[in-house]
């Protein structure tokens, strides 16, 4: 008798669909399944883009959103919830209450506030909305240095640009996320360094070579590597270590199909050994 195999982690992403596949949703579901999860998405809205940029965003209902989720979620366990771009206040809502009913789920939240050109996803009421809604349950949230300071300039609108990243840390996780996770590839330093925080402050900085070219849904990569890290049964400052590391390797190995950016080879792994084989 065949025994069953085993199932493995089960990941639960709510985020747009990316027809380039470079980012949203499609990004997602390659990197859980290279780092050995089964992806479950439910898709938040549709978008129209390429590598050089979005034209338009198109979001799914949230009646529709919360039956897709509520019909996984009935069905299978989900091991870490991960949330990229919602399209809509009630989408928002409507992924707030969904996780609300699931506390003991890790949830990473990848802020996305634009595209890498810069095409707006999160207007003004949608970015009130995460911070009100999702942030208070997260576990981790992973905003680049841009996205950051945007979130805390709202909260304080009579407040200038924050300079100091760590005092922009602890109001994000003032705001009621358990740990946040600054990427650096925006700012102007030799390196990338990307900088963990938690209640007690700073807990790691890891830093990276700055390669060159620009490229489509690295933040993806990320927020879902963490993820699945999480899924495996890794603890937070471990999942964010090992992340990083496979998600600097996918964009080393990155590719360029199109006429704007890269995009992250999240199977480099596996054309590695195909390539391995071919000159054995």
């Amino acid at each position: 008798m065949i025994a069953t195999p085993p199932v493995p982690p089960l990941v639960l992403v709510f985020a747009a669909s990316d027809p380039s596949c470079g980012a949203g949703i499609q990004a997602d579901i390659l990197t859980l399944a290279s780092l050995g999860c089964h992806p479950l998405a439910v898709v938040t809205a549709l978008t129209v883009q390429d590598t050089v940029g979005v034209e338009s965003v198109h979001p799914v209902d949230s009646e529709t959103v919360e039956r897709q989720a509520r019909a996984l979620l009935e069905d299978m366990p989900v091991a870490a919830f991960k949330v990229g771009v919602l399209g809509s206040v009630e989408n928002v809502v409507a992924v707030a209450e969904i996780v609300a009913d699931y506390p003991d789920i890790p949830l990473v939240l990848d802020p996305v506030l634009a595209s890498g050109r810069g095409d707006e996803f999160a207007n003004e009421d949608l970015r009130a909305a995460m911070r009100e809604l999702l942030l208070p349950q997260c576990t981790l949230i992973t905003p680049n240095t841009v996205e950051a300071r945007r979130l805390v300039e709202d909260e304080a609108e009579e407040e200038g640009p924050e300079d100091d990243l760590a005092q922009v840390a602890a109001r994000l996780l003032a705001l009621g996320s358990q740990y946040v996770l600054l990427t650096g590839a925006h700012e102007q330093t030799a390196q990338v360094s990307n900088t963990l925080y938690g209640e007690n402050g700073l807990l790691r900085q890891d830093d990276w070579e700055r390669l060159p070219g620009s490229y489509h849904g690295s933040g993806c990569t990320l927020a879902s590597a963490i993820a699945a890290c999480l899924a495996g049964g890794s603890e937070v400052e471990e999942a964010v270590r090992e992340a990083q590391e496979y998600t600097w390797q996918t964009l080393a190995h990155g590719f360029r199909p199109g006429m704007g950016q890269f995009i992250p080879d999240r199977l480099f792994w596996a054309r590695g050994e195909a390539e391995a084989g071919e000159d054995a």
